[in-house]
C-alpha cells in the first residue's frame, strides 16, 4: 500500500450535455480520469451527444492539492480516437469539507459552495452536501477546447483502513 495514501475519491461520472459532435451526425463519448500517472475511464456511449455514463471511478489520493483532469473522447473504431473537450477540478474546497468530520446532521444540509471562476471549470455553482450519512460535492464542469459541452460529476470520499485520512 502507498505510504502516503490518504483516501480514495469515487467519482460518479453522471452524464454530458450538448458534447461536440465527432462522427458524421454524432459522438460515440467516453471519459477519462487523470491524477498524476493513475488514469481511469467510463465505458463508451454509442451515438449521443447527450450520454449518460452512471459509471462510477475510484482514484487513490496521496496529495489533495493536485487538481483532477478529466478529458472527453469520441470513439473511434479505424482510426485513433477524437478528443472531445477537457475539464479539471480541483479537490481542496472537498477535501476541507471533508477535514471538519461532519456526523449526524439532517439530509441535505449544505456545507460549502464552490462558484465558478477564472481557475475552475464549474458550469455552474457546486455545492458540498452531507446527504444520508455522507459527504458529496455534485459538479457540472464545462469543457475547454470544445465548442460545446458539459460533463456532470459526483464526488465523494472514502477513508481506507491503512490511510492517513485527510
Amino acid at each position: 500500500m502507498d505510504n502516503n495514501l490518504l483516501g480514495l475519491l469515487r467519482i460518479r461520472v453522471k452524464r454530458g450535455i450538448n458534447l461536440p459532435i465527432r462522427d458524421t451526425r454524432s459522438s460515440d463519448p467516453y471519459v477519462v480520469v487523470t491524477l498524476q500517472n493513475q488514469r481511469i475511464k467510463t465505458k463508451v456511449v454509442k451515438d449521443n451527444c447527450n450520454p449518460v455514463w452512471n459509471d462510477e471511478l475510484t482514484l487513490p489520493i496521496t496529495d489533495p492539492a493536485i487538481p483532477i483532469h478529466l478529458s472527453v473522447y469520441d470513439k473511434d473504431t479505424l482510426t485513433g480516437d477524437d478528443k472531445m473537450g477537457e475539464a479539471e477540478f480541483d479537490l481542496r474546497p472537498y477535501a476541507d469539507a471533508v477535514r471538519m468530520r461532519l456526523e449526524n446532521l439532517p439530509t441535505p444540509t449544505t456545507v460549502s459552495r464552490v462558484h465558478p471562476c477564472g481557475s475552475n471549470c464549474l458550469a455552474d455553482e457546486s455545492c458540498i452536501t452531507w446527504v444520508n450519512g455522507k459527504l458529496v460535492q455534485d459538479m457540472v464542469l464545462r469543457l475547454k477546447n470544445a465548442e460545446s459541452g458539459e460533463v456532470e460529476i459526483q464526488i465523494e470520499w472514502i477513508d481506507v483502513a491503512g490511510g492517513h485520512g485527510l
